[in-house]
């Protein structure tokens, strides 16, 4: 929206003309799929995989089209229709930061819509399941290709629907069900802020599409307005990417099957926020604002609290949901930096929709061949018999915590080197955050695959079929070396640049000699060193140690929850009751009293008609009477 930022240009024709297919394909696959029902139960599977490829094969064309263009010129808009006639021009924006995403969703989606047909084989329900990850896909990639905020809102909203849906997909269980609802409720909070975000923006600009703001918003805006705007934009980023104060749904949410969690807890979703703010960064960067400060702290503070909780779940997707809360904080605390942080977290997104994609369908692997057990501590030396998914999630591992040449060691450690750079006392705790992540990594990786057998006596462990298991291959091949492509040379950086700001020619150089990425290497060596002495080399307990208060912290994922009980569920409660006591006390019983009231005064009057006529007679003469002494009593007066 910067005046660095290249002009968005019209572009109608090739492939970028008709991107609009990329959200068409999926979002048809989800109608016929949830229209014709049971007639499509035999193959509706193979359509969903079908429509999510068609969409990935659109986008890579549309972004080899794209880099056909000179560096300034990779802007196109893409105009569809009036949504609100003379108000809102509904268009898609095709530029570097959109067509990313856009690769990310629907190449990763795709590759977990394959492993979802071995996965969900025997599920009754298999073809609505596929309906519903491709309404995903399509909602995601609405939100990320919009050209504006009504249109990024609607595909906002399609993304909780559909995870809803995904979430509680298993209904029968009541704790997903539960989850669900939470996941719902939570965010639609963050929606609020979005939206009085886009009232205020309307308000102040008078617009709502990206190309028109770019032209109002000037470098030296410091109003209240625009500080305004960008924390609101920030309380709707913490929804979606599940960072404090709004992280507590992401953990109940992996009551849904392991590929909901991959598609939509690893690889996109949770990144929304992180599109949000990269997105609106005119918001956050004017000279003097705060925003950016806050989104900062809430980055720092959400990789700390992320990697606490993971050190301390047993269940092994819950870890990998702590360690997507830690990681997203990440991606925050780089986008909070401005353009000199946008590529490293631009680029940990992307490199982490891999690796984590990897080890949470290498998770369903585990469960696949363990009878859905998720208690790593009933694992136990699967390394030996399931060594497809041991090595893929092992790859999976290392780039995460950061090893030396793969992906999560150029793009983690790019974030933390800008920050100590930029903020330097939160650039320290994501260091001290990554060395947390060694740990509870290595725990889950000992536990799981390391050791002595701790399997139940029903249990046969195997192997996962090929459609499960090629998923795996390719995505830890992403892990491997998609870090060093996107961050040496500067290749990620100059090509966001016409997107999000930036001059080409300042692209950061990685340097992995400097004290940060030294001290943070070492942190993550004593992280694995203890996670070894641990779970590694010692016997894993059958059951969970008591523990320090600490441990109890953790296991309580902070005491989210029960802060948000405290706070907003038990005074909602006191002022429902309130509410109720009042409506019956108060409205109800001043109608009710009127009722009686009249009843009873009624009831009383009744009784006067006797129906005998010499009472009414003499009623007659008695009122008579009364009325004469009244006139000569006025006439003599």
């Amino acid at each position: 929206m910067e005046s660095h930022i290249a002009e968005i240009t019209q572009h109608t024709g090739g492939v970028i003309g008709s991107a609009w297919l990329m959200i068409a394909f999926p979002l048809l696959g989800a109608l016929i799929l949830l229209t014709l029902g049971r007639f499509t139960n035999r193959w509706g599977h193979l359509l969903g995989v079908a429509m999510s490829l068609a969409s990935f094969v659109v986008a890579v064309l549309a972004f080899f089209e794209l880099i056909g263009f000179g560096e300034e010129q990779r802007r196109k808009a893409v105009e569809l229709y009036d949504f609100i006639p003379g108000m809102v021009k509904m268009g898609l924006l095709i530029d570097p930061l959109s067509i990313s995403f856009a690769l990310l969703i629907t190449g990763v989606g795709s590759l977990i819509h394959i492993y979802s047909i071995g996965y969900m084989a025997h599920d009754e329900h298999r073809r609505r399941f596929f309906a519903y990850l491709n309404l995903f896909v399509a909602a995601m990639l609405l939100l990320v290709l919009a050209d504006n905020y009504v249109g990024l809102f609607i595909g906002w909203e399609g993304v909780g629907l559909a995870s809803y849906l995904l979430i509680g997909f298993w209904q029968f269980k009541p704790s997903a069900a539960t989850a669900a609802k939470k996941a719902f409720v939570v965010n639609r909070v963050g929606d609020f802020g979005l939206l009085v975000g886009m009232f205020v923006i309307w308000t102040t600009f008078g617009t709502l599409t990206f190309k028109n703001l770019g032209e109002q918003i000037t470098a030296g805006q410091t109003n209240g307005a625009m500080l305004a705007i960008g924390l609101l934009l920030l309380l709707g980023a913490c929804g979606k990417s599940a960072q404090l104060p709004l992280q507590s749904w992401l953990l109940d949410a992996m009551e849904g099957p392991t590929p909901v969690s991959a598609l939509i807890h690893a690889a996109t979703m949770v990144t929304a926020g992180v599109y949000l703010v990269v997105r609106s960064g005119a918001f956050f960067f004017p000279e003097g604002s705060g925003a950016a400060l806050a989104v900062t702290i809430v980055g720092a503070a959400t990789l700390l609290a992320g990697a606490i909780i993971g050190c301390a779940k047993d269940d092994i997707k819950k870890g990998l949901a702590g360690s997507t809360m830690s990681q997203i904080g990440y991606m925050m605390l780089g986008a909070g930096l401005g353009p000199a942080g946008y590529a490293f977290a631009i680029g940990h997104l992307i490199t982490h929709g891999f690796f984590k994609a990897d080890m949470f369908l290498g998770a369903g692997s585990v469960m696949h061949g363990m009878n859905d057990e998720v208690d790593m501590r009933k694992y136990g030396a699967l390394r030996k018999v399931m060594p497809i998914t041991f090595v893929t999630f092992f790859i999976g591992y290392l780039a995460i915590i950061g090893f030396p040449l793969l992906s999560g060691y150029f793009t983690k450690d790019g974030i933390i080197e800008t920050a100590v750079h930029h903020q330097p006392i939160l650039g320290w705790l994501a260091v001290l955050g990554a060395g947390i992540t060694g740990f509870y990594m290595s725990r889950m990786v000992f536990m799981t695959f390391f050791g002595q057998k701790r399997w139940a006596e029903d249990a046969h462990p195997h192997e996962s079929p090929l459609v499960m298991t090629i998923p795996l291959m390719i995505l830890s091949l992403g892990s491997l070396g998609l870090g060093a492509y996107l961050v040496l040379n500067g290749t990620l950086y100059r090509f966001l640049s016409p997107a999000v700001g930036g001059d080409p020619a300042d692209a950061p150089h990685f340097d992995p000699f400097t004290t940060p990425g030294l001290a943070t290497l070492a942190l993550v060596a004593v992280g694995v060193g203890i996670a070894w002495m641990k779970y590694g080399r010692a016997e894993v307990p059958a059951v969970q140690p008591r523990g320090s208060f600490l441990t109890t912290f953790a296991r309580r994922d902070l005491y989210g929850d029960a802060l948000n009980e405290s706070l907003f569920m038990r005074p909602g409660q006191w002022l429902t009751r309130l509410a109720v006591f009042f409506d019956n006390r108060g409205i109800d019983g001043l109608v009710n009293g009127l009722a009686a009231g009249i009843g009873g005064s009624s009831g009383r009057l009744r009784r006067i008609q006797t129906g005998f006529a010499r009472t009414y007679a003499l009623s007659i003469l008695i009122g008579a009477a009364l009325l004469t002494g009244a006139l000569l009593l006025v006439g003599t007066i």
